[in-house]
Formats: C-alpha cells, structure tokens, sequence
C-alpha cells in the first residue's frame, strides 16, 4: 500500500511542516496532501513544497470546489504541476459543505452531483487543449451567457500546455456520488472510510465503473484512504487527543441536519453518539461534546497507541480494498513507525 501524507490546513498561524515532508519523501512515501477549510488554501503550499522536493506527489485532499471555477481549478493544477516538473500533482477535489459554500464563497449550494459532473469535464477538457472550452452542463455552462452576461464570451484554450492527464480524485461518501466519482474520476479520497467498510462502497463503485463503460474496473482505480496515526504507550490517552476534532466535525462542522461527517458515523454504527455529541456541541458544551465521542469509534477509524500496536493493527487496513493510506499526523516517530509498517525504507 502506498502511503500519503496529509498536512491539512493551517490553525490560526501559517506553518507548514517542510522538514516532515522531506523526511517522508526520504522514507519512500507517494504523495502529500493538503487541504482547506476557511482560513489557508489547498494549492498554495503545495506549490512552496514542490520547489523544496523531486519526486513526492502534490495532492489537494481537497480544493472546494465553491472556492473556484473549474477553469481556475485546472489552472492551479496545471500551474504547480508544471513548476514540480510534471506528473506530481493530483487534483482532489470536493463540495465541502452548504455553510461554507454559502457562508464562505457566497456561492450556491445548487445541486452538488451536477456541479461535481460538470466541473471534472471542464477541466479535463482545459487539460487536453483539443478545442475551444464550451460546456452545456446541468449546472455550470460556459461561456457563461445567465444573468449579468454581456454576451460577448468566448471559448478560450490554456494558454500554457498543461499536463493533459493530471489525475482527478473525489472525496464523495454517499451512494450517488460515489457512483460518480468511480465513472469519471481517475481515483476516490472516501469520506469515513474504515476497516470493513468497503462492502458498503464496492457495489456503488463496480455501478460506476459499468457506466464508465471503458474498461474501467478496481484494478485500475486508486482509492486514497486516511488515518490518524498517535504514538503513545497510553492508549486511552492517545484516544483521547483525538477527540476534539471528532466533536468538531460530527457536531459542528455542518448544519444540524445536514451534516456529512455525523451521517459517516451514523453509518458505522454510533448513531446515538453521533446524535448526543451534536447535541452537546450545538449548545456550546464542547468539553461534554469531546467527553461524549466513544473510544470504539476513534480506535476503528485511527491506529493508536505504541508502535507495535500501530504496525499489527495496520495490517487491518492491507485489507480494506484500499490503494494508498494517507497518515494524519505531526508526530516524526509517527512516520517513521508507519513507513516501518509499510516497509518502505
């Protein structure tokens, strides 16, 4: 299994964990991702890593997809694909969510599956250069002729020759757009991904891959789960420091009834918990929010706890259908103990 490195977003100060990164690449890793919520973008730090790295990929996990048009995404992609010398960059891409899209972007939420559908199209055909960018989509056409228009728009090509088959990953986790993403994107980042819970995914995908229609099949699609990785002798104690951003996410992070990561958790089987700790969070009882999150759920989706615990319990995730394991950590020991796990150097 190939591994991955997230970095995520920035806290309240910018800081981007170069020497981690370089000691990755160093240790055999494939690829590092970045991310963005509302404060530090996804593509610029990429672009500060490519000039201080050769050969580790350059994957958005992910761009939003409100935060940008599609041509503007594919000239980011383009862009720091080019200046890392080509073949490195990975453009994964994702809807986020309402609050932030309308809260954010001041963007509407629209209808997601549509947008997604229409995006990925135009920017493969920004790729490829073969013609004058048109789009007749159900929700983004171009050149843009709606309200506001001057009516004077043109179809334009790249003006730089971009690499024409940056790869385009989805994070999607319900049964329609991950559909999508196995028919039109050339891999998956899949939303509450854990051991076992490919039987759920697998048909939604081989559906995908029958629309594809082009031979398109597991074999020849990368999924890109993740996991937190805590070193610790205290198991409990490990657990617990990743609590926070379990209530952060499943109680906050969304509107009360429409929130994706809570309906992850439902899916695995916390939903009371997953009801108990929105509750608490809603109300502005975080510490009983965090107090709330139960071992069982941060264990399953995290590997936790002393090294060797980390490397046998790894071996779960060999199994998961899964072709890459993105490590969220910033411990060093935590990417060394993993690269040991993987075998990677």
């Amino acid at each position: 299994m190939k591994l991955g490195l997230s970095i995520g977003y920035s806290k309240a100060h910018m800081d981007l964990p170069v020497k981690l990164v370089q000691r990755a690449e160093e240790l055999g890793y494939d690829s590092v991702w970045s991310a963005e919520a509302y404060g530090s973008d996804a593509v610029t730090p990429l672009a500060f890593l490519a000039a201080v790295t050769k050969r580790i990929k350059l994957g958005t996990g992910i761009m939003q997809i409100g935060a940008r048009t599609p041509a503007n995404a594919a000239m980011c992609a383009g862009t720091v694909d080019a200046l890392a010398g080509g073949g490195r960059f990975i453009a994964g891409l994702g809807v986020s969510g309402p609050q932030i899209i309308e809260g954010w972007y001041g963007t509407p939420w629209g209808r997601p599956y549509y947008r997604l559908k229409d995006y990925v199209q135009i920017m493969r055909k920004i790729f490829k250069r073969e013609e004058g960018l048109t789009h007749e989509g159900r929700e983004i056409s171009l050149p843009y002729t709606g309200e506001g228009a001057a009516g004077v728009g043109k179809p334009l090509k790249s003006i730089l020759h971009m690499n024409p088959d940056i790869p385009i990953y989805l994070a999607t986790g319900n049964e329609s757009t991950v559909k999508l993403t196995a028919e039109i994107a050339d891999g998956w980042v899949p939303m509450g991904f854990v051991p076992g819970a490919m039987a759920e995914y697998r048909p939604w995908l081989e559906e995908g891959f029958k629309r594809a229609g082009n031979g398109k099949s597991m074999a020849n699609f990368e999924i890109q789960a993740s996991v937190h990785v805590e070193i610790d002798n205290d198991v409990k104690s490990a657990l617990a420091r990743l609590k926070p951003e379990v209530a952060l996410y499943v109680g906050g992070m969304g509107h009360k009834d429409k929130n994706f990561h809570k309906d992850q958790m439902v899916r695995r089987g916390f939903g009371d918990a997953a009801d108990r700790i929105q509750e608490l969070y809603l109300a502005h009882r975080k510490e009983e929010a965090i107090a709330a999150v139960p071992d069982e759920w941060v264990d399953l989706k995290s590997l936790v706890g002393p090294a060797a615990r980390i490397k046998e319990r790894y071996r779960t995730w060999l199994d998961t259908g899964a072709t890459g394991l993105t490590v969220r950590s910033r411990q060093p020991d935590a990417i060394e103990v993993m690269a040991e796990a993987a075998r990677l150097n």
